[in-house]
């Protein structure tokens, strides 16, 4: 069997030790190629225009751009690109608003080398890495959300993620999404992913229950869209390391 690509990787941090040890972690893993490094959140978005990595690695608070609004920038020009955010405290409010800029998850800058392979691999497959406090709040807004657009069933949905929501109650699996919308395979991981947090649920089966209670209709599927249902990509939890 083929093994898959790596997953190539920018690692953007101010710090240069801690830049230089995230990146030799990254290279030497089998499961991963560091595609280059940047210091600010204006090189962050440079370089993802030029290498167009599969995952950015990134400090949220760094002179300049900081890690938020590169985030942002980022995700409007490329949105299969997944962000995971480099912090010291899982609380810190600009983690909180980077996951409402699209990041995928975050890392705790104490975590074992383990824990940042297996979160950069993780968003790299379309989940997702959030700590309890976060998640919390992440539900919270959402669903403050969800009541300002009560007239619309998941209103916090954007309306590709509706679009997609729409098809996976249908029974369509991501490939068939993707060959009808026009997108990438990846793309609707990473949307799939998106629904997941918003919706608050852990799995396909669980959106797609949410969506048939509250009467979304799915479109009418051709014998060519298959139904066949991937096993649901899960929102991890994110472990923390023993202090030491």
């Amino acid at each position: 069997m083929t093994a898959p690509p790596a997953v190539r990787v920018v690692v953007v941090d101010d710090h240069p030790l801690f830049r230089q040890g995230i990146g030799a972690l990254i290279r030497d893993s089998p499961e991963t190629e560091l595609a280059g490094q940047g210091a600010s959140g204006e090189e962050a978005v440079a370089l993802c225009a030029q290498l167009e990595p599969d995952v950015v690695v990134m400090d949220v608070h760094m002179p300049g751009l900081g890690g938020v609004e590169a985030t942002r920038q980022i995700l409007r020009a490329r949105p299969q690109t997944a962000v995971v955010m480099l912090t010291m405290m899982d609380e810190d409010d600009s983690v909180f608003a980077a996951m409402r800029a699209g990041a995928r998850g975050y890392v705790l800058k104490g975590s074992q080398p383990a824990e940042i392979l297996r979160a950069v691999v993780a968003v790299a497959s379309g989940q997702a890495i959030f700590g309890r406090d976060v998640a919390e709040r992440m539900a919270g807004y959402f669903a403050e959300a969800g009541q300002a657009g009560a007239a619309r069933p998941f209103g916090q949905l954007t309306t590709r993620e509706r679009e997609i929501l729409e098809l996976m109650a249908a029974g369509a699996a991501n490939g068939a999404i993707a060959g009808r919308l026009g997108l990438t395979e990846k793309t609707i991981r990473n949307n799939v992913s998106s629904i997941f947090v918003k919706l608050g649920v852990s799995d396909r089966a669980a959106a797609v229950a949410r969506a048939r209670d509250a009467g979304i209709r799915p479109p009418p599927l051709s014998s060519r869209t298959a139904r066949v249902f991937h096993p649901a990509s899960p929102v991890l939890p994110l472990t923390r390391s023993p202090s030491g």
